[in-house]
């Protein structure tokens, strides 16, 4: 009797054991579908966050890009009108002028004939530096010339001044960009930075170096002027202006420069063949 008791006793205790096995599984396998939901959920929540700060990103960029445009629209109408004003205008007062001058010439003695022939000829010269930086300024005169020509009589109107001492040296066969408004953003750059030379850096000499390589075009700018410390230089509007044309154009912008040594600008414009 004994006996029968202790085996009915062992034979509870296994069903018990399985059943709690059993129990201990479920509670197991529930777990881990809560877990593994959860983490699925996490992920696609971070993705989908991700996702979304991402698409913010990118539309901040557009929006940027978008106002970039804009003004750079604008500066381009109003440097056209000028460009336009300057030549119809100031430059027919200025042929006037010089019309006047050589008229006077003929008439006055042969003391005051000197002085106002001399006038007549500083008039004309100022009618032709009027003419080539309305030139410049016109972005439709720009489109018709081509950017090698246009930064080439860009050039000769430095030299015009008296003030610098500049050369451009063009390597390779031109290529024509995919977009035609990239050539003026380019010259924008280089007009910046010429300017800047002229008014701060007081250099002697101002070197561009245009090269058509196989993918992009390389572009380097430099002078042999004051130079300044990048790091502590509070950036103007010439400096934020140049850095914001390259990046709409996509081009790689680097500016270096030394205090005594001078200043260099290397830009790289990676065009698409026609």
């Amino acid at each position: 009797m004994l006996h029968l008791w202790f085996s009915l006793s062992v034979a509870s205790q296994k069903t018990i054991s399985n059943e709690e096995i059993a129990l201990i599984s479920y509670v197991i396998f529930i777990t881990l579908i809560l877990v593994v939901t959860f983490v699925m959920f996490f992920v696609m929540f971070q993705k989908r966050k991700n996702q979304l700060i991402r698409d913010k990103i990118k539309q901040q960029q557009q929006f940027d890009k978008e106002i970039i445009l804009t003004q750079q629209e604008i500066q381009e109408e109003t440097l056209r009108h000028v460009g336009r004003e300057l030549h119809d205008n100031i430059g027919q007062m200025l042929v006037m002028s010089t019309m006047q001058m050589n008229a006077a010439a003929n008439i006055v003695t042969d003391t005051a004939k000197i002085k106002v022939t001399n006038a007549a000829e500083t008039l004309k010269s100022t009618l032709d530096e009027v003419r080539a930086l309305s030139k410049s300024l016109n972005s439709d005169v720009i489109f018709n010339l081509g950017f090698d020509t246009t930064v080439e009589n860009e050039i000769k109107r430095l030299n015009k001044t008296g003030l610098i001492n500049s050369t451009v040296t063009i390597y390779g066969e031109k290529v024509n960009f995919e977009n035609k408004k990239d050539e003026i953003i380019l010259f924008r750059i280089l007009q910046e930075f010429s300017s800047n030379t002229l008014k701060y850096a007081e250099a002697n000499h101002l070197n561009i170096t245009i090269d058509y390589a196989q993918d992009s075009l390389n572009i380097i700018a430099e002078d042999d002027g004051n130079g300044f410390d990048l790091a502590a230089v509070e950036k103007g509007s010439g400096l934020i202006n140049m850095e914001k044309r390259a990046e709409l154009i996509q081009a790689k912008f680097n500016l270096e420069s030394q205090i005594a040594k001078g200043t260099t600008l290397n830009l790289n414009y990676p065009y698409k063949f026609i």
